[in-house]
């Protein structure tokens, strides 16, 4: 077992920096999976100056860069791209998935369950490091020369193959991330099939544990695919091989140097084979920690618990025969767009399930409109948003005109921004008081949950008029297409929007660093909850368990008709 051995205290460096212990390695996630989302948020924001401005001076900052990214405080095409590609990675693979496996998954998770840590402790540790030195990889791509990747967050061959020395790096912080989200899913896997409490069956787990549980096998069973390509665009790219590079290639006017004879298409199936697992990786610990705020704030149990969990099972299977519908444009015939046409409009079904039985969840609740259940109750009209929205992109015809065009990018960002990052917020306001023993403060938390609600539609709503007006995604000037110019003023706003929006995680900044210090402190179990994590103190101590638990009932056992309580905790037994 991690930490303390023989009753001796742990230097700092063992406690703090390389710890085995499952929650303060949670915390490192989160810490700093929250920074790199604020980082790739701020790359975002400058990119919306040249969307909504293009060709003028971005003020104050502007002059703050070189001349390889701006001239005279104007922003040029290849800077563009790198801010375009490097949010994109970031916000999926350093900011949204760490915080929402590496950060809630390994606190929360071994408590749920009654373990004293995770199976592994050791490799708990390597996991959050490879993820970390991948991340500081990728940001000092930024100051080599040529700057860091630019061919979009997909690294689409030919062009990546040629790109300056920035994609390079680029895929080997790829191969430390890689790395790290197997190692983690390993000890998930293992963690939550060994080392439940007794009585904890797995119809007794919360159903946070599944989601975790079924995004541990998205992420072993769809990663190495991903991993594989990586090495061979970097062979491509250092040893001169052409396994993505196509005969007769033409680069500046000259011929490539290069073999050819290699596919571009190959990447792309790589690729999204690994990526649209990875939706469900950003979606199904969302679900998660919404399932177990809803059931705690409507103080009722989660509506169709056994037909979430089958739900969950089946979207991680179906996930893996779906990748295609993000190349139905690529000329693969109308017999393999309709199959994945169909398996697309299968998964859809579980998803709407999963929502159906969230929003029956709230029939006949207690409603308590606590911080975490305002944010989990936005998550359920934004995921629904999202969802609805890609359907017509599952089709093979409607995709024609809506493939790369904004609307793609409403969609998606439907799903992880109000989506997923809604529910992630959520759980932090959540699980706060059991990581730190205090209590956000509430007023600050709902001008946060009200600004946010309202900027992030102002940013995303008007995307999908973007997108069916046919403009274009990644597209350095809107104003050089006739098309895009009389729906400009729409860029305008969002640009607007997101620098507001940016304002607005100001209170939660500031609410999440002082509640640190000067929060109020709360009891052991300040929600009322009935889960395991509640049963011990705050914060959980080494081992976390006074002695092992033993699991009666399930997971959502509110307002049992004869006890006094409105909640009966999963440890204690039948009294009546």
């Amino acid at each position: 077992m991690s930490g303390r051995s023989h009753g001796t205290e742990l230097p700092f460096w063992r406690k703090y920096i390389f710890s085995q212990d499952h929650k303060w390695i949670g915390i490192q996630y989160a810490i700093t999976g929250l920074f790199f989302l604020l980082f790739g948020f701020g790359l975002m924001m400058l990119m919306r100056w040249q969307l909504a401005y293009p060709g003028q001076p971005l003020p104050v900052i502007g002059h703050w860069f070189s001349e390889t990214a701006m001239i005279g405080g104007v922003m040029l095409p290849e800077f563009y791209n790198q801010l375009g590609a490097m949010h994109g990675t970031i916000m999926v693979f350093l900011g949204v998935v760490p915080l929402a496996v590496g950060g809630f998954g390994n606190f929360v998770l071994p408590l749920q369950i009654g373990a004293p840590d995770m199976a592994f402790p050791k490799l708990n540790m390597v996991s959050y490091w490879l993820y970390f030195i991948g991340g500081v990889i990728m940001i000092s791509s930024f100051f080599v020369p040529g700057g860091a990747a630019q061919s979009g967050w997909t690294s689409y061959p030919p062009l990546a193959d040629i790109a300056p020395v920035g994609q390079t790096l680029w895929l080997i912080g790829m191969a430390f991330l890689i790395n790290s989200s197997l190692l983690g899913s390993i000890n998930f896997i293992v963690t939550t099939v060994q080392l439940r409490a007794d009585g904890m069956s797995f119809f007794r787990l919360p159903f946070f544990v599944w989601a975790q549980f079924v995004t541990a096998f998205l992420l072993l069973l769809a990663f190495p695919p991903l991993m594989s390509a990586a090495v061979l665009q970097l062979m491509d790219r250092l040893a001169g091989t052409s396994f993505f590079m196509p005969s007769g290639l033409v680069v500046n006017g000259a011929p490539a140097a290069v073999s050819g004879g290699g596919n571009p298409l190959l990447w792309q199936h790589l690729f999204w084979f690994l990526a649209h697992p990875e939706v469900y990786v950003l979606i199904l610990p969302a679900m998660g920690i919404v399932a177990e705020i809803l059931a705690c704030n409507t103080r009722k149990p989660i509506y169709g618990y056994k037909a979430l969990v089958y739900s969950v099972v089946f979207i991680g299977f179906m996930s893996f025969i779906v990748w295609a519908h993000h190349m139905f444009l690529t000329g693969m015939g109308t017999r393999m767009s309709a199959f994945f046409q169909i398996t697309t409009m299968i998964i859809s079904i579980p998803s709407v399930v999963v929502l159906t039985t969230m929003i029956l969840s709230l029939w006949g609740g207690s409603i308590r409109f606590t911080v975490p259940m305002l944010f989990a109750l936005a998550f359920l009209p934004m995921f629904g948003i999202g969802g609805l929205t890609g359907l017509p992109l599952g089709l093979a015809a409607a995709d024609i005109h809506l493939h790369d065009t904004y609307y793609v990018i409403g969609h998606f960002h439907y799903v992880v921004a109000p989506g997923t990052i809604f529910a992630l917020f959520a759980g932090v306001y959540h699980w706060f008081p059991k990581v730190t023993g205090r209590k956000m403060n509430d007023l600050l938390g709902k001008i946060h949950f009200w600004l946010s609600l309202i900027l992030i539609n102002g940013v995303f709503m008007p995307m999908f008029v973007m997108g069916l007006a046919g403009v274009s995604r990644r597209l350095y000037d809107p104003m050089q297409y006739a098309h895009s110019q009389p729906v400009q003023p729409l860029n305008v706003f969002i640009s607007i929007s997101a620098w507001l929006l940016g304002l607005a995680q100001i209170p939660f900044i500031f609410n999440f660093f002082t509640s640190l210090f000067w929060g109020k402190k709360v009891d052991d179990n300040p929600w009322k909850a009935s889960t395991l994590e509640w049963t011990v103190p705050s914060p959980p101590p080494h081992g976390n368990f006074a002695k092992a638990p033993v699991v009666y009932h399930g997971p959502y056992e509110y307002s049992v008709p004869g006890h006094k309580n409105d909640f009966w905790p999963q440890s204690m037994k039948e009294t009546n």
